[in-house]
């Protein structure tokens, strides 16, 4: 039950955000090999953008949606950029516990000319339940269109 609630509610995000121009969609290894995302995101104007990844970990999974600001990193070289932002996520924990969190995120990330991208980010989040801190790293693959 909670599992299709989740899907449910990540469908209904995607389809809010259909009319935005460039989205991404991949996996996102979260603590480089601890658990996967499925990685969703959408353009917001020029320099915003809409985040929102279905996770599964050993013993939970959750759904996270992230307002990120972006910035180009031409001094770098062209198709890198930075991005920070903060957002809400939501999930099940140790097997019956559902928890709230909120969370910041902050990385960088490359694109290339074919239509893939790759980052690597840091997203700390505070959890209600049994108030604690998950202070997480994650590197992402998704395919642009």
């Amino acid at each position: 039950m909670k599992k299709s609630f989740f899907a449910t509610a990540f469908l209904f995000l995607l389809l809010m955000t259909s009319s935005a121009e460039i989205k991404t969609l991949g996996l996102r290894f979260a603590d480089i090999g601890n658990g996967a995302e499925v990685s969703f995101q959408s353009t917001m104007g020029k320099a915003n953008r809409l985040e929102l990844d279905l996770g599964a970990y050993s013993q939970s999974f959750r759904l996270s949606g992230i307002l990120q600001w972006k910035w180009n990193l031409n001094q770098l070289g062209p198709g890198f950029a930075w991005y920070a932002g903060g957002g809400l996520s939501a999930g099940s924990y140790y097997g019956n516990n559902i928890g709230l969190g909120i969370l910041g995120q902050i990385g960088i990330e490359y694109n290339f000319n074919i239509p893939l991208q790759i980052s690597f980010d840091w997203r700390p989040t505070i959890w209600n339940s049994y108030y604690t801190y998950y202070n997480g790293t994650g590197l992402a693959v998704r395919y642009r269109f």
